[in-house]
């Protein structure tokens, strides 16, 4: 039922998922979170795709409502984070 090659492949893209951001500048980081909404995104439709499979087991439904709701807070938060940032860098006379 659990395959042993899914758990290694998640257990290194979490390592190096840590590594990477753990090393980003803080001059990178607007740009960096831009893309990790959009990685965010992916991972949204991915999750509606493995917890709707017709034949999904209610594991795979219930890591995958999991996964949906952490990805959509994660993707809505981070497009409000950086809507904020880009404001604070407006002049104030372009402000409405």
């Amino acid at each position: 039922m659990f395959d042993e090659t899914l758990l290694f492949i998640f257990m290194l893209a979490a390592f190096l998922g840590f590594q990477l951001i753990k090393r980003v500048s803080p001059l990178l980081h607007s740009p960096l979170m831009s893309l990790t909404n959009a990685i965010s995104a992916i991972a949204v439709v991915g999750a509606i795709t493995i917890a709707g499979e017709k034949d999904a087991s209610p594991f795979a439904q219930v890591l995958g409502f999991i996964a949906i709701m952490a990805s959509t807070i994660n993707l809505v938060g981070g497009y409000l984070i950086t809507d904020r940032m880009l404001k604070m860098f407006r002049k104030r006379g372009d402000r409405p």
